[in-house]
């Protein structure tokens, strides 16, 4: 099997949405990371930095979910609108300690069309 990373950075409010749709679209389990973040412009309040509160949500996911559930999260959570969010995947060279996931994976192969 092969397995890539999905991150997602997403604010606090949207965080339970993105991680339902992703788990409906094929994931089957997730990483939620508190981090801060600043877009284009930063934004200050009397001088002071504002750094936007964000999550960074981590997915490792079989290969051929991938395109599933960036689609999914892209349509369910409006992420083309500024500010909504940002998705990114990457390729895995090498991964342990996903045996139960793995097991979940291929029962749900059976019947999934690819």
């Amino acid at each position: 099997m092969r397995f890539d990373l999905i991150i997602g950075f997403f604010d606090q409010e949207v965080t339970d949405k993105v991680v339902k749709v992703a788990k409906a679209a094929g994931a089957t389990g997730d990483v939620i990371i508190q981090g801060k973040g600043s877009g284009l412009e930063p934004a200050s309040f009397l001088g002071l930095s504002i750094e936007e509160r964000t999550n960074i949500i981590l997915f490792v996911v079989e290969e051929h979910h991938t395109k599933k559930i960036i689609s999914a999260v892209s349509k369910e959570c409006d992420i083309e609108k500024p500010g909504n969010g940002i998705l990114v995947s990457l390729k895995l060279d090498k991964v342990a300690g996903l045996s139960k996931q793995i097991k979940k994976i291929r029962d749900n192969l059976k019947t999934e069309q690819l």
